[in-house]
């Protein structure tokens, strides 16, 4: 799955992540930064936050020797990034930023700070040239990085749930890479494998620590980036498209699904927290706690092998596979939505933790 020089990659990542847990959670045991139990929390005692860090500091230590502190342009706009949200993240969870400016000002800030790095979609300016299809790729891109890493930052509602489907993406970003031979995303997406991994050892229910907001964001922001590195020989095409958005078919299947549910209460999608998300209800519908995550594990699976085969197929079988997929997903959004779940009533603002609570 991960070359040699990769596997050290994910070695150091999973490793530094693993081992960071303990100062951090005896840290933010002595000082109280603790997600206290709630009406709309899953877990019964105060659980530590600040896990995010240990997946920050596994991911850019892995990355920065994978790279010999020599960062590419494009490498250094990813950790610039990536280290924004983590920091918004964290004054989020502490209550010290009003949760609308993640949403409006990190996560874009985030992505802008991708572009001027070079790092952005080419899906317009392949068959538009000249400025209109680039200005087209970077709105695209603007769009992708604030949706897919808000997507995770909302997925983060049970134990387990949000590091194991980021640990599950980067591995399949990671196999895609390596198919496409592309080696610089094929290293980053080792750093995050590892790092997810490692946090998930932590985090698996019962939850001995939570990551927070900037774990939650920073895993969102590092998948939707691999999303838009990822592809066959450099190419970006409507096509080849498919393959990043079924790898990462599990978050965005959870916000559409909250999207609708929501809108149809008359509800802000992503300001009203509530037990109303994909895995809440398959554990409502007798699947429980785990058994949500595990199968949301083999959702997301799916969808990976899906993602590889897309390049692999004739156009007729494509088309077919496109169809099925659509035709699943309407279905599962269909019967979710007729689940049991805990209805919300209507909120301004949100808790400073949406992660293991009900969700943002």
């Amino acid at each position: 799955m991960i070359a040699s020089p990769d596997f050290t990659t994910f070695a150091v990542a999973l490793l530094a992540s693993t081992i960071l847990i303990v100062p951090i959670r005896r840290f933010a045991l002595y000082y109280g930064v603790v997600d206290n139990p709630g009406p709309r929390k899953v877990h019964a005692k105060p659980v530590p936050l600040l896990g995010g860090i240990a997946i920050y500091l596994g991911f850019v230590l892995a990355t920065c020797l994978a790279f010999h502190g020599e960062l590419q342009r494009q490498t250094a706009g990813i950790l610039a990034g990536g280290t924004l949200l983590a920091i918004v993240g964290l004054l989020d969870d502490r209550g010290l930023l009003h949760h609308q400016i993640k949403l409006f000002v990190g996560m874009p800030l985030a992505a802008v700070l991708l572009l001027a790095s070079g790092v952005r979609a080419r899906l317009f300016s392949g068959f538009l040239p000249g400025p209109s299809g680039l200005l087209l790729d970077g709105c695209f891109t603007l769009l992708w990085i604030v949706g897919i890493t808000a997507s995770f930052g909302i997925l983060d509602h049970l134990d387990g749930l949000c590091a194991g489907i980021a640990a599950v993406a980067a591995a399949f970003f990671t196999m895609a890479a390596t198919l496409n031979g592309q080696t610089m995303v094929r290293t980053l997406g080792a750093a995050a494998f590892g790092a997810a991994l490692g946090f998930l050892l932590w985090n698996f229910n019962p939850a001995k620590i939570f990551m927070g907001d900037g774990g939650a964001m920073l895993l969102g922001f590092l998948m939707a980036t691999l999303g838009v590195k990822v592809h066959p020989d450099g190419a970006q095409s409507p096509v080849s498209w498919l393959a990043p958005v079924l790898i990462l078919g599990v978050p965005i299947l959870d916000t559409t699904l909250i999207s609708i549910s929501r809108s149809r209460r008359g509800m802000l999608p992503f300001t009203s927290p509530g037990k109303d998300h994909t895995a809440h209800r398959l554990s409502n519908l007798g699947l429980g706690h785990r058994g949500a995550v595990i199968a949301m594990y083999c959702a997301a699976v799916l969808f990976g092998f899906l993602g590889l085969l897309v390049a692999h197929i004739s156009a007729p079988m494509l088309c077919l596979l496109l169809v099925a997929i659509l035709a699943f997903a309407g279905v599962a959004i269909w019967r979710l939505e007729r689940a049991p779940y805990e209805r919300q009533a209507k909120q301004t603002r949100p808790s400073s933790h949406a992660a293991q609570a009900a969700g943002a």
